[in-house]
């Protein structure tokens, strides 16, 4: 099955991929692998902001963490052309605008890494890092960025 039907098969219509806010590019191909900057929580209704522990609880960082995958596989799509050249998701890094009182990052970061693997299958098992960040760009509550192994055009 290919990854569009899969898609489909869930009920996920990917959003458009982001453009860059600053001076960088969205993702880089380079030895085999596409390497994709943080794509913030940035949902059809507008971004998701605040800080998990202070003014929002952890389901809304999830659903925060799942915009942001639904984001990272936009923009493997607008890089590589079809996610069937997705091969393998190598990393997710996730960074969680929280108060120093909140420890749940690993549960906010499996928003995205179970859409990963519900997407990709075996394909989307992923290693991760998920860490708490004071603040992050324009407010958002999450920023996540990706490695995907990819196969040859």
């Amino acid at each position: 099955m290919s990854i569009d039907a899969r898609l489909a098969e869930l009920g996920i219509t990917l959003p458009q991929a982001a453009t860059p806010v600053a001076a960088y590019v969205s993702s880089v191909e380079a030895g085999g692998m596409l390497h994709i900057s943080g794509q913030i929580s940035l949902a059809p209704d507008g971004l998701m902001t605040g800080r998990l522990g202070e003014d929002r609880d952890l389901d809304y960082g999830v659903a925060a963490a799942r915009i942001c995958g639904l984001n990272l596989i936009a923009q493997m799509k607008a890089a590589l052309g079809s996610l069937d050249r997705v091969e393998r998701v190598v990393k997710l890094g996730a960074f969680i605008s929280s108060a120093p009182s909140f420890t749940d990052q690993p549960k906010v970061a499996n928003g995205a890494s179970e859409l990963m693997v519900d997407v990709f299958g075996d394909a989307g098992k992923h290693a991760r890092s998920a860490v708490g960040v004071p603040v992050l760009p324009l407010g958002a509550v999450v920023e996540i960025d990706a490695i995907v192994l990819v196969r040859p055009a």
